[in-house]
This record gives C-alpha cells, sequence and structure tokens, in this order.
C-alpha cells in the first residue's frame, strides 16, 4: 500500500474532507491517464466544494479545461 493511499485512508476514517480534497488532488498529480486524473480531480472537487475550501474554484476550471465539467454560460 502506498503512503498515498494509506493518507487517503486515514483522512477517511477520520471524517479529515480538507485533508481528502488535498490527498486526491495529489492523487490526480500522480496520474498520466485523463481518466484517471479526472477521476481523482472530481473526488478533490467535491471535497473541496464539501469543506468550502478556497480552491474549489480551481479544481473545477482543471476540470471543465479537461472537458469534464461543463462551463458557466
Amino acid at each position: 500500500m502506498t503512503d498515498l493511499h494509506t493518507r487517503l485512508l486515514q483522512a477517511h476514517a477520520a471524517g479529515d474532507i480538507a485533508a481528502l480534497a488535498e490527498l486526491y488532488e495529489l492523487a490526480a498529480a500522480s496520474q498520466q491517464d485523463d481518466d484517471a486524473r479526472s477521476f481523482f480531480l472530481t473526488h478533490a472537487y467535491v471535497h473541496a466544494l464539501e469543506a468550502n475550501l478556497p480552491g474549489a474554484g480551481r479544481l473545477r476550471q482543471i476540470l471543465v479545461d479537461m472537458g469534464r465539467e461543463v462551463p458557466d454560460s
């Protein structure tokens, strides 16, 4: 089990939503495949929204740029 995987499991167990947003973004950064990257970014974005983190907008914009989210009209 990787350190990141262990940290994700610990953050889930602790209910640490802010840490989950950060860790899922780190997981996304380590992915070469766009499908895997967007999967982790989506999780990061949802947790950032849930924790009302200022980085949520940046994560959303990354997903928009990847074609995984609809831009504002």
